[in-house]
């Protein structure tokens, strides 16, 4: 296992559908990238320490650092869910082998990605919504209070809406749709198999929807057009209140971003900036990478 005298960076997104992980030099060289499944504060400490280690494990290996190596290495990390009660605690006494290591929400070092690690806000636009800013020493979020309660405009509200639309279509309440058709195919039109699949679903089970009601909205469907439409309208009011509360930028960010964009009136899109790196060049500036020279 070979050593290396420069000082190393690791950065970690652990997220709701996946954690990646990401090691570099100073000068920015890429030693070791890895990927596995979901890691965030939901699975409970225990699960979220092996993920941890099995990630960043994958890229040592990849890198070849020795234990030396290793200990001189700067880690940040952010996880989903960090807000939990005695979660930072918790994670603040994880016996890992790095040097330091900083913990941050997912929604920070995305941000911290998007605007190079300047001022700015993040939109993020998943199979959950939230809105994180960062405008000088100052920093907080709009929104993200968590699925059914808050998430507008996000992929699980788009599937909430659809099985509304879907359950309501089959009782007679409105009128069938491609997508409410769509909908209940895959519950074998039969409404009893839907709500049994409710009492247990997730809201990343809700978001799978999103695509399909995307798409129908995309084809004409006029009820998949409402409530896309709907969910533009939240988006929109969360970019207003970004930059009411002072963000000189905005990014959108997200799975759901791309196909949302397009629905958003031409004079919000005007006030939108591009990401200037994603949510792994953020941990990279928590841990204290500054970017390339």
């Amino acid at each position: 296992m070979s050593n290396i005298s420069r000082q190393l960076f690791l950065g970690v997104d652990a997220g709701g559908s996946h954690c990646r992980c990401r090691l570099v030099d100073s000068v920015g060289t890429i030693l070791g990238e890895s990927e596995i499944g979901p890691a965030n504060a939901r699975i409970g400490i225990e699960l979220l320490y092996a993920a941890l280690l099995d990630v960043t494990g994958q890229v040592i290996v990849s890198a070849g650092l020795n234990a030396e190596a290793v200990a001189t290495v700067r880690a940040g990390m952010g996880i989903a869910g960090i807000s939990r009660p005695g979660m930072r605690d918790a994670l603040a006494t994880l016996p890992l082998p790095f040097a330091a290591t900083r913990f941050e929400t997912d929604a920070e070092i995305a941000n911290l990605g998007a605007h190079g690690g300047g001022d700015g806000a993040i939109l993020i636009l998943g199979t959950g919504s939230i809105a994180q800013l960062r405008i000088g020493e100052v920093r907080f979020s709009i929104g993200g209070y968590g699925f059914p309660i808050s998430d507008e405009g996000s992929g699980a509200a788009l599937g909430l809406s659809a099985m509304r639309h879907a359950l309501r279509a089959t009782d007679g309440r409105t009128r069938a749709t491609p997508l409410s058709a769509a909908v209940m195919e895959r519950f074998g039109q039969d409404s009893a198999a839907a709500i049994a699949w409710m009492d247990t679903a997730s809201p990343r089970d809700y978001a799978s929807f999103a695509p399909l009601v995307m798409s129908s909205a995309e084809g004409g469907d006029e009820i998949a057009r409402s409530i896309v439409e709907d969910a533009a309208l939240h988006v929109e009011r969360f970019i207003e209140t970004i930059f009411e509360r002072g963000a000189p930028r905005c990014a959108l960010m997200g799975g759901l971003a791309p196909r949302m964009r397009p629905w958003l009136r031409a004079r919000t899109v005007e006030r939108l900036s591009e990401p200037l790196g994603d949510a792994l060049d953020g941990a990279l500036r928590l841990a204290g990478y500054a970017g390339e020279p």
